[in-house]
């Protein structure tokens, strides 16, 4: 027994194992990108770390110009000669991620006239990656404010409509009650990608082409069916009597359902915000469908991945930058959630 003990917990063990290791090892590969230079990027293999600092040789060539030697794995190579500050420090920027000015550098290499050759060593920008993408990415910063508001509007349109019919499949008896449950399902299993093309037609005959409202009525659509599943059933959870005490009173229909219902609904509220908010964080294919001139960063980012041919480091930043609010956003209503999965306390 104590043998099938072993063999059970070591199959577990490299089982779960390697679940970490093929999670794990590609998010530092990618983070290792994000935080990379440009000479780092160009050496092969490519470190799974990245540096935080960079070490250059200088030698005093002619005409007080200075040379400048980088090791990229294979000794020290000549990189560049000149005495240009503007050069100098656009080469430690662009090449190392440095961000110094050149005159700093010329008064740190004019001690080899005296000593010779030397090495320096400076700090890296770590947010050098992350500047890069809002400084060449075209319309990166109007797009990360359209993706806030279209997510903002999404949550906002989800949770109105999907609270109001959730509310009434619970508390409600009517004809076709249990087919409209299950329709609410089936709405939700159509990719948006696949209303994008006739709700195109329709947000143009609204004149909502290539808008943020019209994006986020989209987005809406099986976020809404989904609201209306997950808080009809926190609905039926709440104990009736306590609406019925509101009445009693001298609230009326909405002030029970604002003061007394919803309050009491709020971890389906947020589960289902958070359903809504990454809906309309990540989507790539219907904004590109539905948007022209509000592209939002989803967008963006996909665009520059696509595109960029060198500085695949600055696309990595750009994700990063997708990636964080979404687990901000996730970090914040995730106790709500749990509430959720562990029923309403009455």
């Amino acid at each position: 027994m104590d043998k099938l003990n072993i063999i059970h917990k070591t199959v577990i063990s490299i089982i779960i194992s390697t679940m970490v290791i093929s999670v794990v090892v590609p998010l530092l590969f990618f983070l290792s990108i994000t935080f990379s230079s440009d000479v780092e990027m160009t050496k092969f293999p490519k470190a799974l770390i990245p540096t935080f600092a960079v070490t250059v040789k200088v030698a005093p060539a002619e005409d007080g110009e200075y040379e400048i030697f980088h090791n990229r794995g294979e000794g020290y190579r000549s990189i560049i000669t000149t005495k240009n500050p503007t050069k100098l420090e656009n080469h430690f920027r662009r090449q190392y991620s440095v961000t110094i000015s050149g005159e700093k550098l010329l008064e740190d290499f004019s001690k080899t006239r005296v000593n010779g050759s030397m090495e320096f060593k400076y700090r890296k920008d770590i947010f050098y990656n992350f500047k890069q993408f809002f400084a060449i990415v075209n319309n990166s910063i109007p797009a990360l404010k359209n993706s806030v508001l279209v997510a903002l509007y999404t949550i906002l349109i989800s949770l109105s409509i999907g609270s109001l019919a959730g509310y009434a499949m619970a508390r409600y008896t009517f004809k076709f009650k249990e087919v409209i449950n299950v329709t609410l399902l089936i709405v939700r299993m159509f990719p948006v990608v696949g209303i994008s093309i006739p709700m195109a037609v329709l947000l143009i005959k609204f004149g909502l082409f290539d808008t943020l409202l019209g994006l986020a009525l989209l987005y809406s659509v099986p976020n809404i069916a989904l609201t209306a599943w997950i808080t009809s059933s926190i609905f039926i959870g709440i104990n009736p009597e306590l609406e019925e005490a509101s009445f009693v009173f001298g609230a009326n229909s909405f002030q029970t359902f604002m003061r007394i219902t919803l309050p009491l609904a709020f971890p389906a509220l947020a589960a289902s915000s958070m359903y809504a908010f990454l809906t309309a964080w990540n989507d790539t294919i219907s904004a590109l469908i539905l948007t022209n001139q509000n592209q939002t960063l989803a967008l963006v980012v996909y665009k520059a991945i696509g595109t960029t041919s060198s500085g695949i480091q600055y696309a990595a930043a750009g994700s990063i930058i997708l990636i964080l609010p979404a687990l901000v956003f996730t970090f914040i209503v995730r106790k709500y959630v749990n509430q959720m999965w562990g029923g309403v306390e009455l």
